[in-house]
Order: C-alpha cells, then structure tokens, then sequence
C-alpha cells in the first residue's frame, strides 16, 4: 500500500514542481475557504474522535481538540502561509565565469515529504499547506486518535487541489495507525526525500533509529527559564508563569525552572504561588523545597523531562555558570529563556547555550512558526541539518545548479 502511495506521490511531485505559485496559492485559498464551508462536518469528526479518546491524558485531549476558534486559526495559518513569497522560481545565486559559463543557483522541491505525528490534527493542515505552497507532495501518517479529523482534513485538502488544477494525490494520508505502518514510512527509501517525526521522545528516536530516509529532527522540548540573580520580579513572574502553564502539551512550554540563589528568597514563593493557582505541580531540589512547601522533592528523573502537562521542575543554582551546565545536561536544545536586567550575562547566555531558539526576557512559548511570521511550521528542528528551529517553507526546499554555456569544453 505504501509503495502504491510513495509512486503516486512521485508523479503528484513532479506536477507540483512545474506549477506555477497563482495555482498553487489558489489551492491554499480554496483550503482556508474549505475550512469555514465544511466546519460542521470537520468538528464532527473531531467529536467522533474526542468520544473516543475518553482514557487519554488531559493534555493529549488539548491536542486533539479542534474548536471554531482552533479551525478560524488553522484557516489563517494557511492564508499566511498562502501571503509567503514563492520560494520557488527565483534566482538564489548568479554568476558569469571567465570562460563565459552562465552559472545560477535555483530552488526546487524536495520532491516528497513524509510527516508521522501523534494527537494533532492541526499539523496536516499545517504540513499539507506548507508542502504544497513550497511545490512537495506530501504523505502524513497521524495517530489512531485522530483518525476522523485527519481524514476529513485531508478530504478537504484533496477535494482543494483538484478544484485548484492539481493532482489530489499531492496529499495522502495513511489510515493504517499501526506501528508497522510508521516503520514502513521511515524506510520507504526510493520515494520518501524527507521524514518529519512530530511527536514525544519515543517517536523520535524510534525514526532516528529505525528509518532510511533522510530524518529531520524535530520537537523534542525540554526546555529551561533561568531567572537570573537581577531578574525583574514580575517580569520573572509573567514569563514563567506564560512559559509553563499557557499550554503546558506542547513543546515550546518550559519543563524546568532556574533560579539564582541571591533572587530564590525574594521571588521563588510568589512565582511558586503563581504557579500552583495555575493547577502546575511544584519538584523541586532540597533548596526549592525549602522555600516551596507545595512542591515534592525531584527525582533525578525529573531534570531533562519533558513532562507535556502542568508539571515543573525546580532548581536553585548558584550562578550563571550553573545553570549553563544544567541547561547543557538536560536541554533538548529546543528554547531556553533567561530573565535579567545584566546585560553581561544575557549575552553571556545567549552567546552560549546551544538551542534552536534562544530568549533573553520573553517566554519560550514563542518558538513557533506563526509567531515568527512564517504562517506555520512543519516543526521545530532541534538538530543542526538542514535547519534548525521552526521549519519554514524555504527550508523544505532544496537548490540545483543551472549552468548555459556556448560549447565550452573543460
């Protein structure tokens, strides 16, 4: 079945490479249109798969749930994706060489992208949209529990593309949600030009570990806040706060607090009391405890957790020093955030702590691709190749040389 699909994303691809960005934008719009029209019968899918996902966590519920409001931003997510310039057809890099050689460098498609992800039904609108505006087939295996919002999702994308002059196998989604057939889309070799694990841990080291395709990875967050020793203490308190519990299910939410020792006395208990008004469970090491007497003592297993739901880690260092090597240890190097008013250490910290994203007094939750003007990402890279960070439409394509001569000869 696979293989059937990867061939018939083959030919969508070559088609999508050719076509124009007027066509391709016009399926975008007739997406984003799709979406108001048919909302009824999207959230009815939706419900369906909600009813049925009665035993998952809270936070795995958060994610599957798709609202008005959730859809009216899906439909923006892609008209903004829709506003991007073409990231095709242009000239990256030109040069005439002595011998006369005319030598360009132009975009062009990856050609197929494979997305595996978990609970969230938004991310085929975000991959399907973000594959098509930058002219790559795609092919997206969800989770089970998302299995009727997702195949309505992509009913809508597919009924688009062909109104649109497309091929509707520009986008398919694999209904099978067994393991064997995530395994097999990571080793579909020949078809698949990039695979796009979106998920926990154990789906991304599971791609890591087992796929043949090229793997990007992504999403993984452990992420940090570091309230320095002069840190503003309301501004330390909105940022954590916004960091942990705004939504605590996704990957850009903080999973561990650091505070300097000058600054625990003055403003661990308030940002603490904040924290536990929020519903978020308090761990901390021996000194957060003594300053926290709603938190329970961490295990060794809580620093570098990516908990997904409204717990936080706690520490008390001692310097700047410390909680760099905390952050090296334990980060996923996802988003770290420090708060101070010392200039001289928010460079220091942003100079050295090895992230895709870092934030000198702004919440971490700002690791996204709408927030970063790019309509939507298809993930947040934390590796170094190709990109890292949100995952842009220009970083879903690639480049190949053009080069006119008059005979020339080497």
């Amino acid at each position: 079945m696979l293989s059937q699909m990867g061939i018939r994303a083959r030919q969508a691809a070559a088609q999508l490479a050719l076509s124009g960005a007027n066509v391709r934008n016009r399926a975008l719009g007739l997406i984003a249109q799709g979406l108001h029209d048919r909302q009824d019968m999207v959230l009815q899918a939706n419900m369906e798969d909600m009813l049925a996902a009665a035993d998952l966590s809270q936070a795995m519920r958060d994610r599957l749930l798709l609202t008005d409001k959730r859809l009216d931003d899906m439909a923006e997510a892609v008209l903004a994706i829709r506003s991007q310039s073409d990231p095709l057809h242009h000239t990256l890099y030109e040069d005439t060489r002595p011998n006369g050689l005319h030598i360009r460098r132009m975009p062009a498609p990856l050609g197929v992208i494979a997305v595996i992800y978990e609970a969230r039904p938004n991310v085929t609108l975000d991959a399907a949209a973000m594959c098509l505006k930058s002219g790559n087939a795609a092919i997206l295996r969800g989770g089970k529990e998302a299995l009727r919002s997702n195949a309505a999702l992509t009913m809508l994308v597919q009924d688009a593309c062909e109104e649109a002059g497309l091929p509707r196998d520009c986008v398919q989604l694999v209904e099978d949600t067994s393991r064997d057939s995530a395994l097999a889309l990571m080793r579909l070799r020949g078809y698949v030009d990039l695979l796009v694990p979106r998920g926990g841990h154990g789906l991304i080291q599971s791609a890591l570990q087992n796929a043949t395709v090229p793997v990007l990875e992504t999403g993984e967050g452990v992420c940090h806040v570091y309230v320095d020793r002069m840190a503003d203490p309301q501004m330390a308190l909105d940022i954590v706060v916004n960091a942990k519990a705004s939504r605590p299910s996704v990957c850009n939410a903080a999973e561990c607090l650091l505070i300097h020792r000058d600054a625990a006395d003055a403003l661990l208990p308030a940002i603490g009391r904040a924290l536990s008004d929020k519903g978020v469970e308090l761990r901390g090491d021996e000194a957060a405890c003594s300053l926290l007497p709603q938190a329970i003592p961490a295990t060794q297993e809580d620093w570098g957790q990516e908990f997904n739901d409204l717990i936080l880690a706690v520490r008390v260092v001692n310097s700047l020093d410390e909680a760099l090597q905390h952050i090296a240890r334990y980060g996923t190097k996802h988003s770290e955030a420090i708060v101070t008013a010392d200039a001289d250490a928010a460079q220091r910290f942003l100079r050295e702590v090895d992230a895709a994203a870092v934030y000198h007094n702004a919440s971490t939750r700002f690791t996204d691709g709408g927030e970063f003007g790019f309509g939507a990402e298809i993930g947040i890279a934390t590796q170094k190749l190709h990109c890292r960070g949100p995952v842009d439409i220009k970083a879903l394509c690639t480049y190949k040389y053009v080069i006119e001569g008059e005979g020339q000869i080497r």
